[in-house]
């Protein structure tokens, strides 16, 4: 394949990737494409299972059509078929199986997502028949199927994904990775989930699973269409259309499994920090969490608290005594939460590594050795998961680990991550000898994206050997669909700024619409430095979401909810306490995921999916019937927000805790939800405590709502032990009566106050008080007393809003880490959308090539992206200083879109840059730099001192396995450069002649860089873990006011047949 690729590579023949070009290729090029992904290569190992070989033969003897195109001027034959998808119906009505063919459902692998298994395989009796039917076209070892729905449908799911969250014209891939950093326009994070929710123009929606655990591209680039491109073979599973999206979840959830049952005190608030590094650090943070009086359930402990980074073992200096730890922690009402990584060390007389490989639970390399990996505590082995005999082997280790006083479990760096690698994973080559009912010898190609589920798997099963009556909680970073049956998670390692607070949202609300309801993002941003308001505002929204956790990385300021100074202690305050009055409500809909399978965070379009206004709202969501619209903008806040709502009536409320810095409550009309008291923990509420109904009713006077009791951990409702309360209220002769209309479960109700209180509008409210269980009659004033009450209320919220004290848009003094919450410059025009921070070496940290949908750049605020420096050292003078802005054109005004910037990098010199994308040219990103001589002093003859412009590009690679770099030297010769090459440096003849490119077979497009060779003495490549840089050196020497030393170059992106 590699020698197919590089006989028909000619750059002359290749097609610029424009909008235009990337809408549709012709069919010429469709008739032969090389094979996209490592994974969709034939597997020649000496695992290779009979049913790939037995798929080949079926493809090849029964439907093969041979076809020949002709490409760069020689014929090529290409094994290709094409056609309709075969179907049966599965599961239940209105769910059906799609395979390319008869043999083709025969050769399909195990279903890993579908809890059980047999389900996917097994046909029902339907009078049903598909009305959307994929098509497939199989080309090489690759299946594409498309699915053409109606023109306006909107697309959401795809897992875990950063960006918008409606996702037609974007493009994903599924191969977990350690994406530290992550931007708007990143194609692969964490988790897997080969899935898309389709909300039809009618407010119908149906649901796609493309059911295979390789890499699997997911294309929603063309409008109403859906193409899935992975390994064959493997089916496709459609669920409806159906008559809501919430019904599709429900659907799903059948196949693949609800979420876990979490403990009750695991939906309080988590504190977590990298840097936890001792027990009195613990101690001292939980203590200023009740002296402060703000509410917290959990204390979580990071890598710090290991020996030497060694899973199941802890430092015998700085966490000598964990269950004294853990005993103090619990009777200050804390549990405790510690990290488990899967890289194990490669140590003799390690007990774990001891135990490990006497039981040869390794994963392996070809060649049958253990694989061995860096990672934290240095060279690692990792166990084999897909093996019964190693999750059993983990879930012992994980019981005797639970006797410390273990609460949870945090699996991280289970994708799993391998340091010092370009693909910051393990080889593909690697062998799994999983279990048969899991697909039996793989290579790792296989079994890399449910190697995180499988880890999680494992470690909740241990928690569950550990104690029979308590409720597993375990969190992990790397998943697949179907994880939610283990653990919760997290959005990974973002970033301290706006962009990341906002889509926080979104990605909740992905991970949701993909069937795992337990997850949130790390308040405050994970890397960087929040400003107060950033912090605040995020802690706002967080304590919306289903998992509430602050997180943050070492070597940052202090993150903690008092650490901003005291106005945003005081909202981090206030909103705590309003997911703490919550719980009973968030609970609630959490028993309902996990009987029923309903959503807990749902897009506000839920509330009316025929809507479609309410189909791209990123700044409101949905828990249950509570709908929470949050500002996430720097300069707005809620009090200034103009919200659209869904159709019917929704009613605004608060606790009177209304702040500029929180987010706006309404409930919608026909709904009660219930709340209970302001706690410091979730084990300081009792059953008598005052139960309070909120009460919003509908347009013919009635609401009702439901409210779920139990022990809050164990297994004891699962044999009826709980109490399930379903309360109305009606509106009738100016009275509203609020009575229980049935109940369910064996639990007696507690003897408890109710109080009632039926919104009115405007945030206007009426109290009434009672017994639970016993009808409740609320008599309504008159109309003018209403309106009277409701003028009042919005007089006091005014007020209340006026009086707040808002948080300060201030950087917090310090010297640790970097403040990444400032706006960045966009540049936007032609194929390019940039993201420029003058304010850190005046780089580029966003490079978006909108037609393929790829952001070029690997970047964090503070180093990476696009920088230039001033010398031949690494990080020299340009790339860390504030950069002015000189000039800023916007294409909008009638001018070329360009912005141009200039840093001091000392010495009287400055650092000139202006970038551009050119009218006339709109696929191009122009940069043109400079070192200019401002202030050179006389006594030196005008010259400065040696420097060199050093324009030093960091790239990432999506697919680093199939991403090389091509060119053609100056002396002419061809060349082909591939990671395993580590760093190449070119000079003289060796260059580039004026142009080079990096080559994504995967996406097959290439980004072209060219520049001017007169300007350029050297050209580096160096490749790192995940990434590639692309060096332009000028010449080193003086400069002076008339001999600048400049690189003139841009960037293009083209499609490679």
């Amino acid at each position: 394949m590699e020698l197919l690729l590089s006989n028909t590579y000619r750059p002359s023949h290749l097609i610029r990737a424009s909008s235009s070009s990337l809408a549709g290729k012709s069919d010429k090029l469709r008739s032969f494409r090389p094979s996209i992904c490592p994974d969709l290569l034939i597997d020649c190992s000496k695992f290779c299972l009979f049913r790939r070989q037995r798929y080949k033969n079926n493809l090849i003897a029964e439907r093969s059509l041979s076809t020949m195109a002709e490409y760069d001027g020689e014929a090529v034959t290409a094994d290709v078929s094409f056609g309709t998808m075969v179907f049966e119906p599965v599961l239940e009505e209105g769910v059906f199986r799609f395979d390319c063919s008869e043999n083709d459902r025969d050769a399909a692998f195990p279903s890993l997502s579908f809890s059980d298994r047999k389900k996917r395989d097994t046909t029902i009796a339907s009078q049903k028949v598909p009305m959307y039917i994929p098509t497939f076209k199989c080309v090489q070892d690759q299946q594409i199927v498309s699915v053409e729905f109606p023109t306006g449908t909107s697309f959401y799911g795809t897992g875990e994904v950063s960006g918008m969250l409606e996702r037609t014209g974007k493009r994903v891939f599924t191969w977990n990775t350690d994406a530290w950093g992550y931007g708007s326009g990143t194609t692969s994070l964490y988790q897997s989930h080969p899935w898309v929710l389709a909300l039809l123009p009618s407010g119908e929606a149906l649901g796609v699973l493309a059911d295979t655990t390789r890499r699997c591209e997911i294309d929603l680039r063309k409008e109403s269409i859906i193409k899935f491109a992975a390994s064959a073979s493997y089916p496709v599973i459609t669920f409806g259309p159906f008559a809501s999206p919430t019904a599709v979840l429900i659907s799903l959830s059948h196949a693949i499994g609800t979420v876990f049952m979490p403990p009750k005190w695991s939906l309080g608030y988590h504190q977590c920090r990298w840097s936890y590094d001792s027990d009195a650090k613990v101690l001292k943070i939980a203590r200023t969490f009740r002296e402060k009086g703000i509410p917290c359930d959990v204390i979580w402990m990071d890598i710090d608290y290991m020996d030497g980074f060694r899973c199941f073992t802890f430092d015998k200096e700085r966490f000598s005594d964990p269950k004294s730890l853990v005993n103090d922690l619990h009777r200050n009402g804390f549990k405790a939460i510690w990290m488990l990584d899967p890289g194990i060390k490669h140590e003799e007389g390690y007990f774990v590594y001891d135990s490990g490989s006497e039981n040869d639970i390794w994963i392996q390399k070809a060649d049958g050795k253990p694989f061995v990996g860096e990672v934290w505590p240095g060279p690692c082995v990792f166990p084999d998961f897909t093996q019964e005999k190693a999750r059993l082997w983990w879930s012992k280790l994980v019981k005797e680990f639970i006797s410390n006083g273990v609460d949870g479990i945090w699996n991280d760096m289970n994708e799993p991550a391998i340091f010092k690698t370009v693909t910051k994973t393990m080889p593909e080559s690697n062998i799994h000898r999983g279990d048969d009912a899991l697909g039996g010898y793989q290579n790792h190609r296989h079994y890399h994206n449910v190697y995180g589920m499988l880890m999680a798997r494992s470690t909740y099963e241990g928690m569950k050997m550990a104690d029979e009556n308590k409720r597993p909680f375990v969190l992990t970073r790397a998943g697949f669909i179907g994880s939610q049956r283990y653990a919760a998670t997290w959005t990974g390692d973002n970033l301290s700024n706006w962009e990341h607070l906002h889509m926080s949202i979104s990605m909740v609300l992905q991970l949701g619409l993909s069937g795992q309801p337990l997850s949130g993002p790390d308040i405050g941003g994970f890397a960087g430095n929040a400003t107060p308001k950033l912090f605040g505002r995020w802690m706002g929204v967080g304590v919306m979401f289903p998992f509430c956790r602050g997180h943050s990385e070492t070597d940052t300021i202090d993150h903690e909810p008092w650490s901003f100074g005291k106005e945003c202690e005081e909202v981090c305050r206030l909103a705590l306490l309003r997911r703490y009055r919550l719980i009973p409500h968030i609970y609630t809909l959490f028993y309902m995921a996990h009987t029923k399978g309903t959503p807990v965070a749902s897009p506000t379009f839920f509330a009316d999916p025929k809507d479609p206004s309410l189909r791209t709202i990123e700044n409101s969501f949905l828990l249950g019937p509570l709908l929470v619209h949050a500002s996430t903008l720097p300069g707005q806040g809620s009090d200034e927000l103009q919200p659209l709502l869904p159709k019917g009536i929704w009613l605004p409320f608060d606790f009177n805790d209304s702040h500029p810095d929180l987010p706006t409550l309404y409930l919608q009309g026909g709904s009660i939800i219930p709340v209970g008291p302001p706690l410091q923990h979730v084990g300081e509420a009792s059953p008598t405590d005052d139960l309070t109904l909120i009460v919003a009713l509908d347009e013919h006077g009635k609401a009702e709502g439901v409210l779920f009791e139990d022990s809050g951990d164990g297994y004891e409702f699962s044999q009826g032990g709980y109490l399930l309360t379903y309360y109305v209220a009606e509106l009738q002769s100016s009275v509203v009566t609020v009575k229980v209309s049935r109940t369910e479960g064996s639990w007696n109700r507690p003897k408890r106050q109710l109080h009632v209180q039926l919104l009115l509008g405007g945030g206007a409210m009426l109290d009434a008080w009672g017994a639970d269980g016993y009808e409740l009659e609320i008599v309504m004033p008159s109309k003018p007393d209403v309106l009277n009450l409701i003028c009042k209320t919005e007089k006091e919220y005014k007020s209340r809003i006026e009086c707040a004290k808002r948080i300060p848009d201030v950087e917090v003094s310090g010297k640790k880490g970097i403040d990444l919450s400032k706006i960045p410059i966009d540049l936007k025009s032609g194929d390019w959308a940039l993201k420029v921070v003058p304010w850190i070496g005046g780089r580029i940290i966003s490079m978006m090539h909108v037609p393929s949908g790829t952001q070029w750049l690997h970047s964090r605020v503070d180093i990476n992206g696009y920088e230039e420096y001033s010398g031949v050292e690494y990080r020299s003078a340009g790339c860390s200083e504030e950069y002015t802005v000189i000039q800023r054109n916007l294409e909008h005004a009638g001018e070329e879109e360009s912005l141009i910037l200039e840093g001091d990098v000392g010495g009287g010199l400055v650092l000139e840059r202006h970038i551009s994308i050119p009218k006339d040219i709109p696929m191009v990103l122009r940069i043109d730099s400079g070192i200019v001589a401002r202030k050179v002093g006389a006594g030196s003859g005008g010259f400065s001192r040696l420097v060199c412009l050093r324009v030093h590009p960091m790239f990432t690679l999506l697919h680093p396995t199939e991403v090389f770099v091509s060119f053609v030297s100056i002396d002419g010769s061809k060349h082909e450069v591939w990671p395993e090459s580590g760093e190449t440096l070119l000079e003289g003849n060796d260059r580039p002649n004026g142009e080079w490119m990096l080559v994504d077979r995967c996406l097959r497009v290439g980004l072209v860089n060219r520049f001017n060779v007169n300007e350029v003495f050297k050209c580096l490549i160096h490749w790192g873990t995940g990434t590639v840089n692309l060096e332009l050196w000028s010449e080193e020497r003086p400069v002076s006011k008339v001999t600048p030393l400049k690189i003139s170059h841009e960037y293009e992106v083209i499609e490679i047949p």
